[in-house]
């Protein structure tokens, strides 16, 4: 899988990853922006490309017939936004209970327009006490650009400083829609 992710990604779509996934056995990786459907198919091939294995939710719909077994073949679990749950706590205790996990994630949460981000990943990277690793999907330059693991500190305002830092001048496939 790792050659066949390789060949698509670098050789047909010209894209190039600058960085690495750390080799840590938990983290949080928030992926941004999240503009298009296009997003999905990228950032699936970068994780292959690198052999790590990073897991992801989406809506349940998503994994109902015909494509569902597919996107849990990927690594997705579905996830019922329709209810008022707990899913920090819930994904919180999947970190908890495993001993190796990496979740993969959009702080925008859909690829319309928002206002701001979901702050989910934030209080799922604190609760299971993981790091953060920012990942971009820059269309502009054609690269995914992996950051260093950030560790969350006491001030909500400085750590998303630093997450808005990263990811500015990134552009989306749809541009338009960028927070």
């Amino acid at each position: 899988m790792k050659e066949f992710s390789r060949f698509i990604f670098f050789k047909i779509l010209g894209w190039k990853i600058v960085g690495s996934f750390p080799e840590l056995k938990k983290y949080v990786v928030i992926a941004v922006p999240h503009t298009s459907w296009t997003d999905f198919p990228i950032a699936i091939l970068a994780r292959n490309t690198s052999e790590v294995k990073i897991n992801f939710i989406g809506k349940d719909s998503l994994f109902k017939r015909p494509f569902g077994f597919l996107f849990k073949l990927l690594g997705g679990t579905p996830v019922d936004r329709t209810k008022s749950n707990n899913l920090v706590d819930a994904i919180v205790n999947i970190f908890n209970s495993k001993k190796e996990f990496r979740l993969g994630i959009s702080p925008e949460g859909t690829r319309k327009k928002v206002e701001k981000w979901k702050t989910g990943f934030y209080y799922i990277a604190k609760g299971a006490n993981v790091p953060i690793v920012m990942a971009t999907l820059d269309y502009k330059n054609k690269q995914v650009k992996i950051a260093s693991p950030y560790y969350t500190t006491s001030n909500v305002g400085k750590d998303f400083a630093v997450f808005t830092s990263f990811y500015q001048g990134i552009q989306g496939r749809n541009p338009d829609l960028h927070v």
